[in-house]
């Protein structure tokens, strides 16, 4: 089975619509942005703008290619950096953030939640409220997503990880529930469920829910070698999530 595969899980709908006149859509993040661990890194970094000018094409490229494809015109900007929360971007990065009134922003926290108190969702909340009050101050019309991001492999079956002993749901699930709570508090337009994305996968057999202990024949890994960031598969099945929530172009998870 190969890659595009994950469009078999049926989360998105590829019907005509609209064309919009060239929204700028901002992406903020790290490494499940930028796409660590994967070709996707670079992928078509000619096609968007990176902030940070290190040529990365990640995740926003691939949501860019297929804006292309369904014929839709974004103008594709990304701000990432390793291992952070938006905390650091709020700390480091507000003259590259405010450089434009960005149309449509796709934001999101550190995988664990809080690197230094994992499962605990108060810093989202907060920074995610500070930075939509920042965006908000250069375009009030801003459409403001939150990214909830997929379980870690290695955060759920390892001993010592965050969410060990449980399903490899409970972490999505969690992730997802924190994402909710700091949407309402942004006010934010919505949560974009990527990590329900990857469960989905795995519950409809497109996916192997364990890396640990071998991929199953004819099933897709959405982690890379590190069992923490995604595969090229992963990575895609994330960009189309964005592109499905983004667009109105997707199906209910």
């Amino acid at each position: 089975m190969n890659i595009a595969a994950v469009i078999a899980v049926g989360l998105m709908s590829w019907t005509t619509g609209p064309v919009h006149a060239a929204p700028r859509v901002l992406f903020i993040g790290n490494s499940f942005t930028y796409a660590e661990g994967s070709p996707v890194h670079f992928y078509r970094a000619e096609t968007v703008t990176d902030l940070n000018h290190e040529g990365v094409g990640g995740v926003p490229a691939l949501f860019k290619s297929f804006t292309q494809q369904a014929g839709l015109d974004y103008e594709v900007s990304l701000e990432t950096h390793p291992g952070v929360g938006l905390d650091y971007h709020l700390a480091n990065r507000l003259d590259a953030l405010g450089a434009h009134g960005w149309d449509l922003v796709v934001m999101h926290g550190y995988s664990t939640l809080d690197a230094d108190k994992p499962r605990d969702p108060a810093k989202l909340i907060a920074t995610a409220a500070k930075m939509a009050a920042v965006l908000r101050a250069q375009n009030p019309q801003v459409q403001i997503y939150l990214m909830a991001t997929w379980s870690r492999a290695d955060q759920v079956y390892p001993p010592n990880g965050a969410w060990a002993g449980q399903p490899i749901a409970a972490m999505a699930h969690d992730i997802r529930v924190a994402y909710d709570r700091a949407a309402s508090v942004a006010a934010a337009t919505a949560v974009i469920p990527v990590g329900e994305a990857w469960i989905r996968a795995m519950q409809t057999g497109v996916a192997d829910p364990n890396p640990y202990d071998g991929i199953a024949p004819g099933q897709l890994n959405l982690w890379t070698y590190d069992n923490y960031h995604a595969s090229t598969a992963g990575y895609y099945l994330e960009a189309l999530t964005v592109f499905g929530m983004l667009s109105g172009r997707m199906l209910g998870i």
